[in-house]
């Protein structure tokens, strides 16, 4: 239940062997400077970035996916730096490529592009790129934003090394007498299980309490991914930070204005399942960290091969290729399950175009789990589908859409739970409570981080001074908004803004895990009361890759997110489970 990592390399030697030939390709890159107006020359250049595709990105997979295995491994750590630098250097190399093809003019590089097949699959990308040539600067500019990419990436790396490599988890004494050590990992395990309000108070703190101490060192770090952002908005002439993020892929600002609103004016089924769950849970209190708790109780564990049976046995009445490509991505040697000592937190898919992909887990054997290991899933079926259908340049489909196979995965395995045994109340109750916690999670929950985001960035975008009080401040604003939780009361739980490592790896992103989830929402719905084509459109946008703006492929795929009754679907559903609930709990 390890990855094996010979699939990409047999040995290191080999691995090392590809690593100095990326070296060598990408010193090439330099040398086509001022020549891309040369045919033959444009046509050689980008056959050198499709031996960059299949050498180089399998060298950077490679290193990145063994530090993650343990980061308290210098060796690893240092072997993935060196890569790091290398495609530093490659974006350097190639930062007069694209004010190069600008002043060519669209017309003349997709006459080239026409002239020879080889290089068709990067047509789409050259029209991204003429879309967006306000916003590409002069050679020099360019060549001087890709001297501080390094830089400006930092403050993911220093996250990194402070939350992970550097972290010091703590032991905690259970009202059993056992004493656990408490990591990111495995907290919400501990507290599903726990029945003493003090004792998950000491669970959470146990982890919480390292962001407290470290706040300040976590704001500067934020801070530094704040102004590279800025930075970068100001250069290419950007409005604010986050159109810099939406204009490439043609995602119109109105899509997260219209999101954030629906979810901002929709939070009495929130504050109503909240009130159940006090009541039920007969808490004088209510915290965050009791939303891991269960309403109705089990102590069932689900052993790494039962939840992929779970998952296999919920997708029977798919197509044929769609449950071979399910068990494909679950394959021994490209799943890595449980947890250990260095291993990065939380869990991913991790695809590089025409390579398999592999998924990490952090498998604790919960029924949150289990829809994890469906999730992640999700993600490597999408992969393979549009490995099978685009070329190399293709594959790589945008965040925007990553999570709509994931947690379609998840819609039909939770269907599955409710609708193939003879449910009692509890577990009626249970799968409710499942049901309501993943849209929460997804859709809510994402989107209140994605507020905050925008409330983080228009601090920096006006000069302001970004302090730990300040983002912690936004956050107490949203728990108090969403949630009618005053978190100020846990003492820790304000920087939850520091715990969450998407908003320091990947500024805009988490926004997409809710618009995913209302797009994927509405597809499964649809193939569940088998609209003609529902099936086809949805593998039609699996195979479709990176092929389009994500936007059109999920209008192709019958999901209009420019409109709000996407995300007011959502809210409807949320309002129905709850109220199905309230029945439940009498």
């Amino acid at each position: 239940m390890k990855w094996d990592l010979t699939y990409l390399f047999p040995t290191l030697d080999a691995y090392e062997a590809a690593y100095a030939l990326t070296l060598d390709l990408i010193e090439k890159f330099a040398s086509y400077k001022g020549k891309l107006g040369n045919e033959t020359d444009f046509r050689d250049y980008y056959l050198l970035h499709k031996e960059m595709q299949k050498t180089g990105y399998r060298v950077y997979q490679y290193a990145s996916l063994l530090s993650d295995l343990n980061k308290k491994d210098s060796q690893n750590a240092a072997r993935l730096q060196k890569v790091q630098i290398a495609f530093a250097k490659f974006q350097q190399q190639v930062a007069f490529e694209e004010p190069e093809l600008i002043a060519l003019g669209e017309n003349k590089v997709l006459s080239f592009v026409n002239r020879y097949p080889e290089l068709a699959e990067f047509k789409f990308n050259f029209e991204k790129l003429f879309h967006r040539q306000e916003h590409i600067l002069d050679d020099r500019s360019e060549q001087l934003l890709a001297n501080y990419t390094q830089l400006s990436a930092s403050g993911s790396g220093l996250y990194s090394s402070l939350s992970v490599a550097d972290i010091e988890n703590q032991d905690v004494m259970l009202d059993s007498g056992d004493i656990v050590q408490i990591s990111n990992s495995n907290y919400r395990a501990y507290i599903q299980k726990s029945r003493n309000p003090k004792e998950r108070k000491d669970i959470f703190e146990a982890v919480f309490s390292y962001y407290d101490i470290h706040k300040h060192t976590y704001a500067s770090i934020y801070k530094t991914v704040l102004d590279a952002d800025h930075a970068l908005m100001k250069a290419r002439k950007y409005p604010t930070c986050l159109e810099s993020y939406l204009f490439n892929n043609q995602i119109p600002t109105d899509v997260y204005y219209s999101l954030t609103n629906v979810a901002r004016k929709n939070t009495q089924a929130i504050k109503k399942y909240l009130d159940l769950r006090k009541k039920a849970l007969h808490l004088e209190e209510y915290h965050t960290y009791d939303r891991f708790l269960d309403l109705a109780q089990s102590d069932k564990e689900y052993e790494f091969s039962e939840a992929k049976q779970l998952f296999f046995e919920s997708i029977k009445s798919f197509p044929a290729d769609f449950q071979e490509k399910a068990a494909e991505v679950l394959k021994d040697g490209f799943v890595d399950v449980y947890e250990q000592p260095g291993k990065r937190t939380g869990a991913y898919s991790s695809s590089m175009p025409d390579t398999h992909p592999f998924i990490l887990l952090n498998y604790s054997k919960t029924l949150a789990d289990v829809f994890t290991v469906v999730h992640e899933a999700g993600h490597s079926m999408h992969s393979l589908y549009a490995m099978e259908k685009q070329p190399s340049a293709l594959q790589d489909y945008t965040i925007f859409v990553a999570e709509v196979a994931s947690t379609f995965n998840e819609h039909n395995l939770l269907d599955y739970f409710i609708q193939s045994s003879k449910a009692t109340k509890s577990e009626k109750i249970m799968l409710l409570q499942r049901a309501i916690d993943d849209i929460l999670a997804t859709f809510y929950r994402q989107t209140l981080f994605a507020i905050y985001e925008l409330e983080a960035h228009k601090l920096i975008e006006s000069n302001q001074p970004i302090t730990a009080d300040q983002l912690s401040k936004i956050m107490i604003d949203l728990y108090q908004e969403f949630y009618g939780l005053d978190i100020t009361k846990e003492e820790v739980k304000q920087y939850v803004w520091a715990y969450i490592p998407h908003l320091f790896y990947y500024p805009f992103y988490v926004y997409q895990y809710a618009t995913s989830f209302a797009a994927s929402l509405k597809i499964y719905e649809d193939i569940k009361n088998q609209v003609p084509g529902a099936f086809d459109r949805y593998i039609g946008l699996l195979q479709s890759g990176g092929s389009d703006y994500p936007v059109k492929q999920l209008q192709k795929a019958g999901v209009d997110l420019t409109k709000e009754d996407a995300f007011q679907a959502v809210v409807k559903r949320l309002t129905d489970l709850v109220n199905q609930l309230a029945i439940e709990l009498e």
